[in-house]
């Protein structure tokens, strides 16, 4: 599995670096966005697919993806939100946040096939929903209709957050290790309660190839 099919299977598609090298280089992309991303899945910690080997078992996971800058076609990306909750290579929910308005709901429709390649292509069912998210000191929570999500941060050496650099996905920059305390889902696709398992925060960096 090469980087760029790594990153399809994690529902992103692969930087071009020469489109991100500058601020304006950023803006006159096709399409660019940076988000903030958290996750827990049903691995145990550390996700073995994060580090580009995918698990022979199941993966079980509640992904956010928050834009907080981008532009696609020059509409503006900055504020979108959605819950992708998936069964690795089997089934992708999207739950869309539904205070949206209509410009950036348009948004989030083209992005989404380019940017999210590998959920797009999974996704079997999807809705506009009420989506809360809550942080703490150490702490990050969010919840949907379906899925309800709370972890908390690992201390490392004297205290610290654990970080990894350089994992094999542009979803995965500023990655900071965290624990699940809940993580559950029941849906039409299907039913999960984990904890103790995989969680993380990270920054996606995306853009046309």
């Amino acid at each position: 599995m090469n980087r760029r099919e790594f990153a399809a299977a994690l529902g992103v598609v692969a930087t071009a670096p020469a489109v991100l090298s500058s601020a304006r280089a950023f803006a006159a992309a096709a399409w660019a966005l940076e988000a903030d991303v958290a996750e827990c899945c049903s691995c145990a910690i550390p996700c073995p697919c994060n580090f580009g080997r995918p698990t022979d078992k199941q993966c079980l996971g509640n992904r956010l993806v928050r834009i907080t800058r981008g532009q696609v076609g020059g509409a503006d990306l900055a504020g979108i939100a959605f819950l992708a909750t998936f069964d690795m290579g089997k089934w992708v929910r999207i739950e869309l946040d539904d205070s949206l308005d209509a410009a950036h709901s348009a948004a989030f429709e083209a992005v989404f096939p380019l940017a999210f390649e590998g959920f797009h292509k999974g996704t079997v069912a999807r809705e506009r929903v009420p989506l809360k998210v809550t942080a703490g000191a150490g702490t990050l929570a969010w919840s949907t209709p379906t899925s309800a999500v709370e972890m908390k941060r690992l201390a490392g050496l004297d205290g610290k957050p654990i970080t990894i650099a350089n994992l094999p996905s542009p979803a995965f920059y500023d990655y900071t290790q965290y624990e699940s305390v809940v993580h559950r889902h029941d849906s039409a696709q299907g039913r999960f309660d984990f904890s103790g398992t995989n969680g993380f925060t990270s920054r996606m960096v995306v853009a046309a190839a």
